[in-house]
């Protein structure tokens, strides 16, 4: 995997944070993911296909993902539910939206977003492909964006 693929999801990410929902992130070192467990309970995944091909996923812990939600709908949220899903769904689309600008040499095509509830579920990426873990900090708490993808 070109790791300079990394760097539009991350500036697709803070911007969809900041101007969305005015939320600040910092972002930690990447590093090789090593195997397919998260540790957050709620992910949102986009498929990506064209002449590369992957999928990214934003994570979160419960309580970071209701607070980001809130946020986004301007009304608090304290049970996940359709709108957490809705909504968690809706930022993972927008991010990858916004990165597919910088990658149109690629001619990328995302997929509907799909949302994955559950402590210590798996995102299955295509066999062979690495995937890179962006760690995110804001005020409410931390959570992960993972990108796999690989060119033909």
């Amino acid at each position: 995997m070109d790791v300079s693929f990394i760097n539009p999801f991350i500036t697709a990410t803070h911007e969809t944070f900041k101007t969305m929902m005015s939320i600040e992130l910092s972002t930690c070192a990447p590093q090789l993911k090593l195997n397919a467990q998260h540790s957050y309970d709620i992910s949102g995944v986009i498929g990506l296909s064209g002449e590369a091909q992957g999928v990214i996923s934003l994570s979160f812990p419960k309580l970071l993902a209701l607070k980001v939600v809130s946020t986004l709908l301007g009304s608090e949220i304290k049970v996940v539910g359709d709108e957490v899903t809705d909504g968690i769904g809706e930022i993972v689309n927008i991010v990858a939206g916004y990165a597919k600008q910088y990658l149109t040499e690629y001619k990328l095509s995302i997929s509907l977003p799909n949302v994955v509830i559950g402590t210590n579920h798996q995102i299955a990426v295509p066999s062979g492909v690495p995937t890179i873990i962006v760690p995110l900090k804001c005020a409410h708490g931390e959570f992960a964006m993972e990108v796999a993808l690989k060119t033909k």
